[in-house]
């Protein structure tokens, strides 16, 4: 009977430190809105390094902007963001960049003249890419977050060497602003 009660007493403490431990779970804050928002974003199956999606949100309304080389993936955006709790309207003014082979062209040879160059192929670490390289009918625009100025240069350097590019826009932040 005495190992009958320690069974009991030991099992009653599991219990009581379960209930208290999923108690401490439920009390946990939810996340900001924000962040949420950006992390359903750069989890999209297709956003890639080609992509710059951006977003605001002002109460309840969340406007999703940006360029994006695939149709789907500006639906994509939407729904997700739309499912958010705390989103009552989305404003979906992103972009869909034209087909074009020339463009595609352009793509790839800036992503390769930057991404090659030492310094900043550390950038090219991760799942996506920390520079994003937007191009439309020949024209380069540079997004994203880099550690130093003189990386945010050497980058606009090299997209603007490659051969066929008529105008390079450097947006590039660096990570202290």
């Amino acid at each position: 009977m005495k190992k009958m009660n320690k069974f009991a007493t030991v099992l009653m403490g599991a219990v009581l430190a379960s209930a208290t431990l999923s108690a401490a779970v439920k009390t946990v804050e939810p996340k900001p809105l924000e962040e949420r928002i950006r992390r359903e974003l750069v989890t999209l199956p297709f956003y890639n390094v080609f992509d710059n999606l951006t977003y605001s949100v002002n109460g309840d309304v969340v406007t999703l902007s940006g360029h994006v080389t695939r149709p789907t993936l500006k639906s994509s955006a939407e729904n997700v963001v739309r499912r958010l709790s705390g989103v009552a309207r989305v404003e979906n003014r992103i972009e869909v960049l034209p087909l074009s082979p020339f463009d595609d062209r352009i793509r790839l040879a800036v992503f390769r003249s930057i991404y090659s160059r030492p310094g900043l192929d550390r950038y090219a670490l991760g799942a996506i890419p920390g520079i994003h390289i937007i191009v439309k009918n020949g024209n380069v625009t540079l997004e994203g977050v880099v550690a130093r100025e003189m990386d945010r240069n050497v980058a606009f350097l090299m997209a603007n060497g490659v051969s066929g590019v008529f105008n390079v826009e450097n947006n590039l932040r660096l990570a202290s602003n």
